[in-house]
């Protein structure tokens, strides 16, 4: 199992606008995407100083399942132009780990 782990900020205005976003549109998204090996997505929140901090966690069967979502350069951030105009800042690069336990 592979987490593919990335982290956004927006302002304190638009972080429910990016919620919402994320939500209805971008992860129904993915999921109608029917990749091979896509695990599903969890989504983190907290509020930090002036900014609002998103963390989207992916799983996925393989590095192969993640190259599918990401294209070949499969560490490159995936950041829709939507999501692009009320975040703040972001990761350009995503992290991958071999999940080696789970209880």
């Amino acid at each position: 199992m592979i987490s593919r782990i990335w982290h956004g900020y927006t302002t304190r205005e638009n972080a429910d606008i990016y919620e919402k976003l994320l939500k209805d549109e971008i992860f129904v998204g993915i999921g109608e995407r029917r990749i091979v090996g896509y695990q599903g997505i969890q989504l983190f929140r907290r509020d930090i100083a002036d900014e609002v901090e998103f963390i989207t966690v992916m799983w996925f069967d393989s590095l192969d399942a993640v190259r599918e979502f990401a294209g070949e350069d499969y560490e490159a951030a995936v950041v829709p132009e939507k999501a692009r105009a009320v975040l703040k800042r972001f990761d350009a690069r995503s992290q991958h780990y071999e999940v080696r336990a789970a209880l």
